[in-house]
């Protein structure tokens, strides 16, 4: 599981998505949470984080949002090397099979569909996790 000190950034247009992932974080221990209501804001968020040197350690990040979607969003962190392996776990109403196959060859972790619960979020970061350190 991902340490309880990550940096975690919740980027949703959406007030009511943000407080719910947010309250399910701080439930199970995580405390440096950021969220922003759209990409644009995300992505500010992002590399200010960056060059202030206290990056994030996970991005969970709508797929449609206003100004600058999910996928853009995903573009513009993996353009950057030293924030590639940024862990990004997508948050969607889309399951449509070309839309979960797009988002994974642009390097998405892993996907929460809407709507969800907390084991399933805690599930996915776990598996996120446990994907990139070779655990089981």
């Amino acid at each position: 599981m991902f340490p309880k000190d990550t940096r975690i950034l919740i980027a949703d247009d959406l007030a009511t998505i943000r407080s719910i992932l947010s309250e399910i974080l701080i439930r199970n221990g995580y405390k440096r949470i950021v969220d922003a209501n759209d990409g644009l804001e995300a992505k500010k968020k992002l590399f200010s984080a960056f060059e202030s040197n206290d990056p994030f350690g996970l991005i969970i990040c709508d797929w449609n949002m206003p100004n600058l979607t999910g996928i853009e969003l995903l573009e513009e962190k993996n353009m950057h090397p030293e924030m590639a392996s940024t862990p990004f776990l997508m948050v969607t109403i889309e399951s449509e099979k070309s839309y979960v196959l797009q988002a994974i060859t642009m390097g998405v972790n892993d996907f929460i569909v809407k709507p969800f619960n907390e084991q399933i979020v805690i599930k996915k970061l776990e598996s996120i996790y446990n994907r990139i350190h070779g655990e089981d």
